[in-house]
């Protein structure tokens, strides 16, 4: 069984992008996947589920215990089973109360780590460093499965992000290029969710860089 949190440096890296091409990715693959999404959000469930054709599944560590969200995630598990995170990785109510770096260290899971390189190159170096090895002493260290740079500009580019992660001793799992027909439309009041076959369109694209550009095997899948 394999499992994984996807998160990101910050709102906006796309992290519904990823999730969704992951999730039908693996199910192109006929790997039995059960997605899950941090807070109670309602829309990205729906793309979740567009996306592998299973319900998604709400985990909320702000008014749920923890022994509660560890119940509910053994409950809904499968083979491979992908949690999308919210916001930027510690970013949750109270400092990381209720963030996604609260869930990954409840239920004990790697962290999938996207970071937006658009006009950025070295530096993420120092960006890694950060995620990686924050001083917080009431947190739980977490486990980081690697780094999936998103907004790739070119092969050049791509060397100087590898660079990063070598220097910071955190896998590189991919460089995904700007593909700007991969960009979900805007969510405002779930309206993008009317237009199904656009969406679907997104979701076979994002499948498709998924396949091309992340090392599955790396992850186990």
């Amino acid at each position: 069984m394999q499992n994984f949190l996807i998160a990101a440096t910050n709102s906006g890296c796309g992290k519904t992008t990823l999730t969704i091409g992951l999730l039908r990715a693996l199910r192109r693959k006929d790997v039995s996947v059960q997605p899950f999404k941090c807070g109670p959000d309602y829309i990205d469930t729906q793309y979740h589920q567009m996306a592998c054709g299973e319900e998604s599944v709400n985990l909320d560590s702000r008014f749920t215990t923890p022994e509660h969200l560890r119940e509910v995630f053994d409950q809904y598990h499968k083979e491979v089973n992908i949690v999308e995170g919210v916001m930027g990785l510690y970013d949750g109510y109270d400092r990381w109360k209720g963030s996604s770096a609260e869930l990954a260290a409840i239920l004990d899971l790697p962290v999938l780590l996207i970071v937006n390189a658009r006009s950025m190159a070295y530096s993420a170096a120092a960006i890694i460093h950060g995620f990686t090895s924050l001083p917080c002493n009431d947190l739980p260290r977490l486990r980081f499965a690697g780094i999936i740079f998103n907004q790739v500009g070119s092969e050049r580019h791509a060397s100087f992000l590898k660079k990063a992660c070598e220097d910071t001793h955190t896998p590189c799992l991919g460089c995904i290029p700007r593909l700007p027909d991969m960009e979900i439309p805007s969510r405002h009041l779930g309206l993008s969710l009317e237009n199904r076959a656009a969406i679907e369109q997104i979701i076979c694209g994002a499948a498709d860089a998924v396949e091309k550009y992340v090392d599955l095997k790396a992850l186990g899948l």
